[in-house]
């Protein structure tokens, strides 16, 4: 059984059609990549995953329980939702922590609210698993700064250490290097890089192709709110079908 079913998932704003009928599958422990020119869905798509949004119609499925279902049309509760939400981390553009607390504190913030909303007390397990994912990271001398005395290769790092820090079955990233300089960059991908190697089930919505190509087990190229092409990266990179693919993955090769 897939860790992730997607399945015929459609989103609208207003009159715009966004996502039209997205479909696609992973395995527990799989990197995959989704690629795309900006205004093809792949933003939205991973914050249906992560219920930022709710799809108009389609299911998802995480480990064989549905998370979503379109015809279920019952008000889902705030705590259900949070809940539901926990199956993915999300790693934004812009880093999003919160600028008041120390990079230390942003990893524990919601680790520490779940525990209390569960009755369990164990911060200091909380912090020590912090301090593990900053370490893991390359930021242990960092604990104690707060983000404005970061870098924003730091920030996003702390900003992937906040999202694994609550064990998501899925760490999805949206376009995490498009903020950032190429020297930053690199600080970045080598980090992303490193959890694809220990196996971390994750979803990457990026425009760097090269890093795509290397890191990924799968590549999903999206256009106008489909999924046009999906495989190896060898497949869609190296023997794409569609027209529009190879379009589009030239327009990279020669930019």
């Amino acid at each position: 059984m897939a860790l992730l079913e997607v399945n015929n998932i459609k989103k609208s704003f207003g009159k715009t059609e966004v996502l039209k009928d997205i479909s696609f599958s992973m395995e527990k422990g799989e990197a995959v990549s989704i690629i795309g020119s900006s205004g093809s869905g792949k933003t939205t798509l991973l914050r249906c995953l992560n219920f930022l949004e709710t799809p108009d119609a389609g299911t998802i499925r995480v480990g064989g329980e549905v998370l979503f279902d379109g015809s279920d049309k019952t008000r889902k509760s705030d705590e259900e939702i949070r809940r539901r939400r926990l199956h993915f981390g999300l790693v934004f553009q812009n880093f999003n922590l919160f600028q008041q607390y120390t990079a230390l504190e942003n990893i524990t913030l919601a680790p520490k609210l779940a525990a209390k909303a569960a009755g369990v007390k164990n911060d200091e397990q909380i912090v020590e698993t912090a301090r593990s994912l900053l370490a893991q990271m390359g930021l242990s001398n960092r604990a104690d700064n707060y983000p404005h005395q970061l870098s924003g290769g730091q920030q996003q790092r702390v900003a992937i250490a906040r999202a694994l820090a609550l064990h998501p079955d899925i760490l999805c990233f949206d376009e995490p290097t498009s903020a950032l300089d190429p020297e930053l960059t690199g600080e970045v991908l080598r980090v992303i890089r490193e959890l694809a190697e220990n196996h971390t089930t994750m979803i990457i919505v990026t425009h760097e192709m090269k890093f795509a190509h290397d890191v990924a087990d799968k590549v999903i190229f999206m256009d106008d709110g489909y999924i046009l092409e999906q495989g190896t990266p060898e497949d869609v990179f190296e023997h794409p079908h569609e027209e529009r693919t190879k379009q589009f993955l030239a327009g990279y090769q020669n930019s």
